[in-house]
């Protein structure tokens, strides 16, 4: 399954390179808005949120109003978690608040799943270098996505695995790191970072992994009317 990626910063929609260098923007998200309609997932990422610089929280619930949103971006408790919940997103998706000192929060995970509910829980395990990397991909520890993985598993009901060695550089992904991941679990699996063609989301698919896809969107590349 293709998932629209959705991401903000500065109440527009942007697409960055590796996470910093700004790609493109629209300052009119509506255009968007109405091509994903169609789509049964829709990825929304508060960027200003994640980095601590503000947030786009009146446009994150105007978006939800509309789409069918899981919704990522500085959730670092679980009042965080509630609100996004309340603004009407269907799940949210945490990332840095589930490591602390090197190593998997499994009291914070625990405590998250108790309070929403497991299955409204997507664990983010970012990867970099092999290693899980988290606070904006600058922080990378010494655990890998596979051993993260394994340790959440408990606690939520689907992993969001990103590949940021290759994200936003539409040059393909790396399907051997995803494929670990995929073996490493039962819980559902989506995929994101340099996910560029229709035979990558397909071949993913068939491995039962869903693919988030932006930059190949945004730029024209993968057309939308393909699926």
């Amino acid at each position: 399954m293709l998932i629209p990626s959705i991401d903000l910063q500065g109440g527009r929609i942007v697409q960055l390179v590796q996470g910093e260098k700004l790609a493109l923007e629209a300052v009119d998200p509506e255009p968007w808005l109405a091509r994903f309609a169609r789509f049964p997932r829709v990825q929304l990422i508060d960027l200003d949120a994640a980095k601590g610089e503000g947030d786009n929280a009146g446009l994150v619930a105007a978006i939800c109003a509309r789409l069918p949103c899981r919704v990522g971006g500085g959730i670092r408790a679980i009042e965080g978690a509630e609100a996004v919940l309340d603004a009407g997103a269907h799940a949210v998706i945490v990332s840095s608040a589930l490591f602390r000192g090197g190593a998997v929060d499994l009291q914070f995970a625990a405590a998250l799943a108790e309070a929403i509910g497991p299955e409204r829980v997507i664990a983010a395990v970012d990867s970099r270098g092999g290693h899980v990397a988290i606070h904006g991909w600058r922080t990378v520890l010494p655990i890998t996505a596979v051993g993260a993985v394994r340790a959440l598993e408990p606690y939520c009901g689907e992993f969001l695995y990103t590949h940021v060695d290759t994200e936003g550089l539409m040059r393909g992904t790396d399907m051997d790191a995803i494929l670990a991941v995929r073996r490493a679990t039962g819980r559902r699996v989506t995929a994101a970072g340099g996910i560029t063609t229709r035979a990558e989301i397909d071949r993913l698919h068939a491995e039962g992994v869903d693919a988030v896809v932006g930059m190949a969107i945004y730029t024209g590349q993968l057309s939308l009317e393909e699926f």
